[in-house]
């Protein structure tokens, strides 16, 4: 996959692929590709592409190892950035299991304590314990920031 075959097939509208050149009958004009599990993904000769990484070539020229979504699953080019996948795991939202409304946050019943904890370089690392979720929440993203950076997420 290249630059130039991504150009030449589709044109890109407000986050979104369309078929410019197709080769089947009646596709030209129409959105490009199927939803499954939140992304868009286009088959082009038999092997299937994430519109995210197609839109990332068009206007990069390269395929970075990941793309990363900004802010939320929408393919703007201005949402879009090349990541590593331990960067495009840092961006994520609060998971669905997390019982204290913050990211890395998580009371410790022994303790009766709000727990910090994070992940740095692939490595859980423990940020102390605190009475009050407010700096507990405070202490989360100051170092979510400082070892995250630009991909730090705060759910």
């Amino acid at each position: 996959m290249n630059q130039d075959l991504v150009k030449h097939l589709f044109e890109y509208k407000d986050g979104s692929l369309y078929w410019k050149n197709s080769t089947r009958p009646g596709w030209n004009g129409k959105k490009a590709g199927r939803l499954n599990e939140g992304y868009n993904y286009i088959k082009i000769d038999g092997k299937l592409y994430g519109e995210h990484r197609l839109i990332f070539l068009m206007f990069h020229g390269y395929l970075p190892i990941e793309v990363d979504h900004i802010k939320g699953l929408n393919n703007h080019i201005e949402n879009l950035r090349a990541a590593d996948r331990s960067g495009n795991c840092r961006n994520t939202r609060i998971p669905c299991t997390n019982t204290s409304g913050i990211k890395g946050v998580s009371w410790h019943k022994h303790k009766k304590k709000w727990s910090v904890q994070l992940s740095v370089n692939n490595k859980p690392r423990h940020f102390g314990d605190y009475y009050d979720i407010d700096y507990a929440k405070f202490v989360i993203e100051a170092i979510r920031n400082k070892y995250h950076k630009e991909f730090a997420n705060h759910g």
